[in-house]
């Protein structure tokens, strides 16, 4: 088949010869027997044959047996959220006989270096976090078995994606704030573009649209102390009825917001009712201890690994959401009679 100047995938591989990537990795890594029949995995021959697809040096490496080895691609580890994730995945790996290679990116979100020739490692497949997606391209993890943490199931590509039930953490969050009696919201938001936080600010605005007379201010901030605290202190000190009830996407963006409170002279939770979502050792740390979404990292990790193994075993994981759980601590109280 004719492909002009754009080179054939191995999802290209899959249309045309009627299976799964997963049944293509198989048959092009030789690993297929005893999982598909020797009709399936000549068709896949042929297929590849006729697109002139060729493997990149992970999928030829393949050839030569099984790695074992899996690729984690996160953001820079900035939090121990994501050595959560990594600690899951790889406790699951162990017990299959996988290993991990853990694959941050520098900038943290954004393109990165090929690990593949740097490392000139093989894997197997790979599991990346939505924050880190845009460095699938340069990495190609995108041509090998796919499963995507916290993205969107219907817009990613075809990914196996394993998700964190992170909109009922918001209502969670959002109903706890309301049946204190709070009107007024301040939503310090993180200011990466990425689905899990897209669907954090949707459920907050969806849920407070349907209380009559609730206000909703939103303020974007970088996943940093010190940027949290410049944009909570903007957001509160402008002119308007002061929210009492300030709600961020991550418990970093919370402990910036507990210190532009003090600068204003604010009290938590008198005057105002903070929460986080990740429920990070920093949750307890503060003072007062906050009120925040526990979210289960090494379970989040443990699911991963074994949808990808599902999937490289050629079968369908399981769809359903990872529950999480509001925590209520000492930073969320009624509101003040006139804020």
């Amino acid at each position: 088949m004719a492909r002009g100047s754009t080179r054939p995938t191995s999802r290209d591989v899959a249309h045309a010869a009627g299976v799964s990537q997963a049944a293509v990795s198989l048959v092009l890594g030789d690993k297929w027997r005893g999982r598909v029949s020797e009709a399936t995995a000549e068709r896949v021959r042929r297929a590849a044959h006729d697109l002139g697809y060729r493997p990149n040096l992970a999928a030829r490496n393949l050839r030569l047996g099984h790695t074992r080895t899996v690729l984690l691609v996160v953001p820079a580890l900035t939090t121990e959220f994501f050595a959560g994730v990594y600690t899951g995945a790889a406790r699951v790996a162990a017990r299959h006989e996988f290993g991990v290679v853990l694959y941050p990116s520098p900038e943290g979100v954004g393109p990165a270096r090929d690990p593949f020739h740097s490392a000139r490692a093989a894997v197997d497949g790979v599991i990346a976090s939505s924050m880190a997606a845009d460095a699938l391209t340069a990495i190609r993890g995108d041509q090998l078995p796919l499963v995507m943490l916290d993205s969107d199931p219907q817009g990613s590509h075809g990914a196996t994606t394993v998700n964190l039930d992170i909109a009922d953490g918001v209502r969670q969050v959002t109903d706890h704030l309301l049946a204190l009696g709070h009107r007024h919201y301040l939503h310090l938001g993180a200011d990466i573009p990425s689905w899990t936080f897209e669907t954090r600010a949707h459920e907050l605005a969806t849920r407070l649209a349907q209380v009559p007379g609730t206000t909703l201010r939103t303020a974007r901030a970088p996943i940093s102390i010190d940027g949290a605290r410049g944009a909570a202190e903007t957001a509160l000190a402008a002119p308007g009825p002061r929210p009492t009830a300030l709600v961020c996407d991550d418990d970093k963006l919370a402990a910036g917001a507990y210190k532009a409170a003090r600068r204003l002279g604010l009290r938590i939770p008198d005057d105002l009712s903070v929460t986080g979502i990740d429920d990070l050792a920093l949750a307890t740390a503060l003072d007062p201890e906050l009120t925040t979404v526990r979210l289960d990292a090494e379970l989040f990790g443990e699911r991963g690994m074994g949808a990808l193994l599902t999937v490289l075993d050629g079968q369908d994981p399981h769809k359903d959401d990872i529950p999480v759980e509001l925590v209520v601590r000492g930073s969320t109280a009624p509101p003040p009679p006139h804020p």
